[in-house]
């Protein structure tokens, strides 16, 4: 599935990671990607395609004794001024981690903590637009999506702040409440189809310490026997499959401990 992006909308995501060769091996191995690494003014950064068609990105973790966080995935959402969003975020509570830079023509990058302490990044298109392919959900029904990105989910302490913080500076204003209660607490980032991801009161589930985190699902077939692939290509599982009425879920981490979930549709 193609569509065109709102304000606000996941169009990238990328890995940080301390090995870059092993990273593309497990995901070639896990979800048939391709890479193509670019070139030095690019920093090696590495582009994966599924089917030919660019879903994710990946660069190799750069020494930094101030960065004491585990290899990580990344999102980023769509904005038409990088420069604007992040002097909003500012405002609005938020921190600057990597100030707006461009990227050859491609676009215009910046990554940033929001009001909750919570790394999202932002991009603003060039001649690169973000996913050239993305799955979709709807009703607990996962398409035919192997490998691609299909939806997208901040677990944060902060809900109700963190909803405020995104309708402000990234124009959210299409939001739908799928749950309101001391158990769950869930808003989707439309309020129609296509819904490509939410926000989750992580209050009650996040370990002490943890601010939360945006997580990225990836499309599968058969979500165990996916992730016992991923054990067995090093990495490790976080949540167990399980059936939910969104579908058949698990939490993964890869071979260097980035922390990724998976999707499909119910056993």
């Amino acid at each position: 599935m193609t569509i065109t992006p709102k304000p606000g909308d996941p169009v990238w995501a990328d890995l940080y990671t301390a090995d870059l060769d092993r990273a593309i091996a497990y995901y070639g191995e896990l979800f048939g990607w391709t890479a193509e690494r670019g070139g030095p003014e690019f920093g090696g950064y590495t582009t994966f395609s599924k089917d030919g068609r660019a879903v994710a990105g990946a660069m190799a973790r750069m020494e930094d004794p101030a960065d004491v966080y585990p290899d990580r995935w990344t999102v980023y959402l769509s904005s038409a001024d990088a420069a604007a969003t992040v002097a909003e975020a500012s405002a609005a509570g938020g921190q600057v981690f990597v100030a707006p830079m461009a990227v050859a023509d491609l676009g215009t990058m910046a990554v940033l903590a929001d009001s909750g302490g919570v790394g999202v990044g932002v991009w603003q298109a060039g001649t690169f637009g973000g996913f050239e392919a993305v799955g979709s959900v709807a009703d607990g029904t996962w398409s035919e999506h192997v490998g691609v990105p299909s939806w997208f989910e901040l677990m944060t302490r902060s809900y109700e702040p963190s909803l405020a913080f995104y309708r402000d500076v990234f124009g959210w204003d299409d939001t739908f409440t799928v749950a309101d209660s001391d158990e769950f607490r869930y808003t989707t980032l439309h309020a129609t189809s296509p819904m490509l991801g939410g926000v989750m009161d992580g209050s009650a589930h996040l370990p002490d310490g943890l601010p939360g985190a945006w997580t990225i699902y990836f499309g599968a077939d058969d979500v165990d026997k996916t992730a016992e692939q991923a054990v067995a290509l090093g990495g490790a599982i976080v949540i167990e499959p399980m059936d939910t009425p969104y579908g058949r879920l698990a939490g993964l981490t890869d071979a260097t401990g980035a922390h990724f979930s998976i999707g499909g549709n119910k056993r």
